[in-house]
């Protein structure tokens, strides 16, 4: 047996498994770009809906509230039943199932503006997303470091995403609503194919440790963090463009300030990538969630478009340095990884629930105000609930060699 760390494994130098580690980190980046294409997306299809179809704000939070809750339904399966080689498969099979749900969705999704059809299509893309998110946290658990993984696939994400948050608007603006929803089906297919270098299965210790180790009091305390910090900050993120157009913002100027905040959030996450093992993890967590509350009141209550864009910019940026910091938290509880899988899921279902009630709101008040504020409080209290377990280095885990 050899013990890991943050510092790393104390394994000898790198030998002919190498390659294949790097194989799967690009599938890991590839998978996590495709698992996260309707959060960073399905704001531009909310906008497009309404304009196109004159659709209301709580139609369309249902129609966002629907995927994210097939999203998390799907992880929440994931996390009790995948990971082997039984019924639901390890990594690979999932991603493949994923891709497919998601491509015929998608495709579906745009022949037109009946709402019944829309809404059964977020379930079914929601559900894809699940199982690819699901997929990605499993292999990321077979890495020597889990949450560096999860960083390095979100640093590739991003990238990648800087420039289609600028096409898409254009395929839109030029082509019209199907024109993105199928752009939107072929990204998931293109990326589908590069996460089927996921691993195939579970690692069989991790298998039989899942099998002794119950939910503890600590995981729990991971799972509400998670609830408080997504719930609160992403609630306004389905309705972010329509944010920015109530202060003049037209949808492809709303996508330059959102790929330059994808551009942070990949810098930013390279950046952590590097650190991650160096620098205290209190410090990194509190700088990301800080960082998150402050930019989330600023979203919904600027007036102008330069304090609007360079919030956006901070909320990316900061989010996702937060996100994988309570991955990590996740992966030292349980090395597994099926406990990172269901604080994703606890994510995307308290996401779900926020979305439904941004939209009520703006359609009672008028005004997204208030939910900046909402979501300055849950970063607060996550930041309170996991500060003290944010050991630096983290907890050993034993691996077999």
């Amino acid at each position: 047996m050899v013990q890991q760390t943050d510092k790393g494994p104390a394994t000898a130098p790198p030998g002919p498994e190498a390659p294949r580690a790097g194989l799967t980190l690009a599938a890991i980046g590839a998978g996590t770009a495709a698992a996260h294409i309707g959060n960073n997306f399905t704001t531009y299809l909310v906008g497009g809906l309404i304009d196109a179809y004159g659709f209301s704000a709580s139609a369309m939070g249902l129609f966002a509230m629907l995927e994210t809750l097939a999203y998390g339904a799907a992880m929440l399966g994931v996390a009790r039943w995948g990971g082997g080689g039984g019924v639901v498969g390890g990594p690979r099979r999932l991603a493949l199932a994923s891709t497919v749900l998601v491509v015929l969705a998608q495709a579906l999704s745009g022949l037109g503006g009946n709402l019944p059809l829309l809404l059964a299509g977020r379930l079914v893309t929601g559900f894809g997303f699940g199982l690819m998110n699901g997929a990605v946290n499993l292999a990321a658990g077979q890495t020597a470091h889990p949450a560096r993984a999860i960083s390095v696939g979100i640093a590739c994400q991003t990238v990648l995403f800087a420039v289609v948050n600028i096409v898409l608007p254009e395929v839109s603006a030029h082509h019209g609503l199907a024109a993105m929803f199928a752009a939107l089906a072929l990204l998931s297919a293109v990326l589908g194919l590069g996460a089927m270098a996921l691993p195939g299965a579970a690692r069989a210790d991790h298998a039989a440790m899942a099998a002794r180790q119950p939910m503890t009091r600590a995981g729990w305390r991971l799972l509400l963090a998670m609830g408080l910090f997504a719930g609160g900050s992403l609630s306004i993120w389905p309705f972010m463009e329509r944010a920015g157009h109530a202060i003049g913002l037209a949808a492809t100027t709303f996508g330059r300030y959102q790929s330059l905040a994808t551009i942070a959030s990949a810098l930013g996450n390279a950046a952590l990538a590097v650190v991650i093992t160096r620098l205290p993890r209190r410090a990194l967590l509190a700088g990301g969630l800080v960082a998150c509350a402050v930019s989330c009141a600023l979203l919904t209550t600027a007036s102008l478009a330069w304090v609007f864009a360079v919030a956006l910019v901070v909320f990316n940026a900061s989010w996702f340095i937060a996100y994988p910091m309570l991955l990590g938290l996740a992966y030292d509880e349980a090395p597994d990884g099926r406990l990172a899988v269901m604080m994703t899921a606890t994510w995307l279902l308290a996401q779900s629930v926020g979305a439904l009630a941004a939209g009520v709101l703006a359609d009672a008040t008028g005004s997204f105000a208030g939910v900046g504020l909402v979501g300055f409080a849950g970063c607060a209290l996550a930041l309170l609930l996991t500060l003290p377990m944010a050991r630096s280095p983290a907890r050993p885990v034993a691996l077999a060699s």
